[in-house]
């Protein structure tokens, strides 16, 4: 049996999400005979693959590098899973649209520095104007929402992937929990 080849990415998020793929603690090793993990921040490989079957994808797009990474993403997978309230709607990192990217790292990166510490540009940032869910910039074919979605969620929809019961997926989801 082939098995699926899975990626999980974080973007613009707080890692809730992969601590979340790693709460479903030994029901990891009942995946293990069935997925590959291909690329994550939980594994050490460097460039994203070819021929991905389920991508997962955690936070919102806020730069330009979190654009590419996605779009590489969706080029190179079957099924992309927005991963969590962020990649759904934004949620903690689109709260600085209201102020805007220029005021905010004005405020956290430069007002806050102690008297006399100078932080080079080329450190800061590049940051979109607003910070956006990931179906903003592409196809999402799967969204699951929760912050974190819990381990249990993760569990049933990853177990249904593989089993290839995708079209009656249905999930135990809601906002913030």
């Amino acid at each position: 049996m082939k098995k699926l080849r899975l990626a999980t990415l974080w973007l613009d998020g707080c890692s809730g999400c992969h601590m979340s793929i790693l709460d479903m603690d030994e029901r990891l090793l009942d995946l293990a005979a069935s997925v590959e993990f291909v690329y994550s921040p939980l594994v050490d490989v460097k460039d994203f693959p070819e021929a991905v079957d389920v991508a997962c994808v955690e936070g919102a797009v806020s730069s330009a590098e979190d654009e590419r990474k996605l779009q590489t993403v969706r080029q190179r997978s079957t099924l992309l899973i927005a991963l969590g309230d962020c990649a759904v709607t934004g949620n903690i990192p689109a709260m600085r649209n209201i102020l805007g990217a220029d005021k905010i790292l004005q405020a956290v990166y430069v007002d806050q520095q102690p008297l006399g510490a100078q932080i080079p540009a080329t450190e800061l940032p590049i940051l979109n104007d607003k910070a956006l869910p990931l179906h903003h910039f592409v196809t999402v074919d799967l969204f699951i929402p929760g912050c974190p979605p819990a381990a249990e969620t993760l569990f049933a929809a990853l177990s249904a992937l593989v089993a290839g019961k995708t079209a009656e997926l249905r999930l135990d989801t809601r906002f913030g929990a």
